[in-house]
């Protein structure tokens, strides 16, 4: 077993556990940096919190949705444990499709460009990503192939995860940890990107999903718990896809004039509704 505790406390018979607590704090993390910067270009506070609330709830149907479904051979003896969202079994790819296709329907009522909603939440996704991947760590669960103790210390992984993931006497590669970094230095690029005076509408989101894609990639590839299509990882082919899709659009953008659909923050117009 894994020496991490996944309950944080208990009150008679139900538990806190790190896993729902770690997924709620990185929304809230998420939700302020999108309110701050939705504030920057002119959006009222009411329209990005009833779109964020919907975000979020439709989206986290659609992860466990996703997930259930590449992995239907252990719910059907027992449907009921679908519904147990405290033990894991979340997929971001679901997630992100049915969060998209929220914001999509969300902004076509109102008249509001899409792609402009998605570069403001691009930093705060990834950010929410970062933090609610270490919900994995405490559940001992989305982590690598078995590895060495010497190989994970000259990799220099604090002492606390390679303990966490020594499981039953074996140690594993902690790929929750690469993908919470990951999202992290895209954060750090997401925020730098988003200065550049001619980045246009739509780019910035085109970077989340390449550089998301990119990472997911190689990561997915030593992970042990991976949704499978035939003898395929389910999130590999769903990268893959991501990422050239992410990549013709970026270059198709990059066409237009020069001065043609810029996304900065001189240009932003004040939206009404």
């Amino acid at each position: 077993m894994s020496q991490v505790n996944p309950v944080i406390f208990s009150i008679g018979n139900f538990d806190v556990k790190w896993y729902s607590v770690l997924i709620l704090v990185g929304a809230l993390f998420g939700y302020y940096l999108l309110q701050k910067e939705a504030k920057r270009h002119n959006f009222p506070s009411d329209f990005i919190f009833n779109l964020f609330f919907w975000t979020m709830i439709i989206g986290f149907i659609g992860a466990r949705l996703y997930y259930v479904v590449f992995n239907w051979s252990i719910y059907q003896s027992d449907p009921l444990s679908i519904f147990k969202i405290w033990e894991g079994g979340l997929a971001i790819h679901g997630g992100i499709l049915f969060g998209f296709l929220t914001i999509a329907f969300y902004c076509h009522r109102y008249n509001v460009n899409t792609f402009k909603i998605t570069d403001i939440a691009s930093v705060s996704v990834l950010l929410a990503q970062a933090i609610g991947r270490w919900g994995n760590f405490f559940n001992g669960e989305a982590h690598g192939i078995e590895t060495t103790l010497a190989n994970l210390q000259n990799l220099h992984i604090p002492n606390i995860i390679i303990e966490g993931l020594h499981i039953n006497g074996h140690y594993y590669h902690p790929t929750f940890f690469y993908e919470s970094l990951w999202c992290l230095l895209g954060v750090i690029l997401l925020l730098i990107v988003r200065k550049y005076r001619y980045l246009k509408i739509g780019q910035q989101t085109c970077i989340y999903f390449m550089w998301y894609s990119f990472g997911r990639f190689f990561i997915e590839s030593i992970r042990t718990d991976s949704l499978m299509l035939g003898g395929f990882r389910v999130a590999q082919i769903v990268s893959i896809i991501l990422f050239v899709i992410a990549m013709l659009a970026f270059m198709i953008l990059s066409r237009k004039s020069k001065f043609e659909d810029l996304y900065s923050e001189e240009n932003q117009q004040s939206i009404n509704f």
